[in-house]
């Protein structure tokens, strides 16, 4: 929050009351009074050595969206929005979006705005990642090498990556649940592309369906509109499970 708030300060936005909006892989900091919101690197620095691309990503991908009209956080315009690197720390700064924080849009409800969002991201040319979970997933393990026990783990995942074989890609969100979609006055606004990658739709959709009971793969295709097989969709609730899995481990251990 120091960190946030001296640079913002260094670039003339004055804060006096920054309020932590959440503190988890990164920190976010509404930077009161101004409309801003400063997003930090917290444990995602040491999962992924280039997070300031990620953050760049964020940025990018928002503003392109942006565009296009669709209801995103934007980058902020009181200030250079970044990436920038200060005490050690990644930071970049987008606008504050007034919303519940308390209420959440049901899975059902995501599904239905995928297909709106995938078509304005199949017009994005900027560079994406093509392995997506799996990069995440390689450097956590290295990380993790010597400070935990790995040999269950690893032999998880050597199995879903022996699995892992897509063939339609396209530009995804990444992280498309809906903690990523913000609850407005206006109606609901998406969240944090960091994770934006090429790849399956069905993995936006395991990120979306938030289960792995019976039958939830194939409600999520239906609810979607097609689009991939919800056998797909069921590996990958199994790779996002894995994934969630894996971070508990990682919190434990950084």
């Amino acid at each position: 929050m120091r960190a946030a708030v001296s640079l913002a300060a260094s670039h003339g936005v004055m804060c006096t009351d920054p309020l932590v909006l959440k503190a988890a892989s990164n920190v976010l900091v509404h930077l009161r009074p101004a409309p801003v919101v400063a997003r930090v690197a917290g444990r995602t620095a040491l999962m992924r050595p280039a997070v300031a691309s990620h953050f760049a990503r964020d940025l990018a991908v928002s503003t392109f969206l942006a565009g296009r009209g669709v209801p995103v956080v934007t980058a902020s315009d009181e200030l250079p929005a970044g990436p920038h690197t200060h005490d050690g720390f990644v930071v970049s700064f987008s606008t504050y979006v007034p919303h519940d924080p308390d209420v959440r849009l049901p899975h059902h409800d995501v599904l239905k705005m995928l297909p709106a969002l995938h078509a304005e991201l199949r017009h994005y040319d900027g560079p994406l990642p093509v392995r997506g979970p799996l990069d995440d997933l390689e450097n956590t393990l290295a990380y993790l090498r010597g400070r935990a026990p790995l040999e269950e783990l690893q032999a998880q995942f050597a199995d879903l990556r022996s699995r892992w074989d897509p063939l339609d890609v396209h530009p995804l969100h990444g992280d498309a649940h809906h903690g990523n979609v913000m609850v407005t006055p206006s109606g609901p606004v998406w969240n944090d592309f960091e994770d934006t990658w090429r790849g399956p739709i069905a993995w936006d959709l395991a990120c979306a369906v938030g289960s792995n009971d019976e039958g939830a793969a194939q409600r999520a295709v239906e609810i979607y509109g097609g689009g991939t097989a919800p056998s797909d969709v069921e590996f990958h609730v199994e790779l996002r499970s894995f994934f969630t899995t894996l971070w508990g481990v990682f919190k434990e251990h950084s």
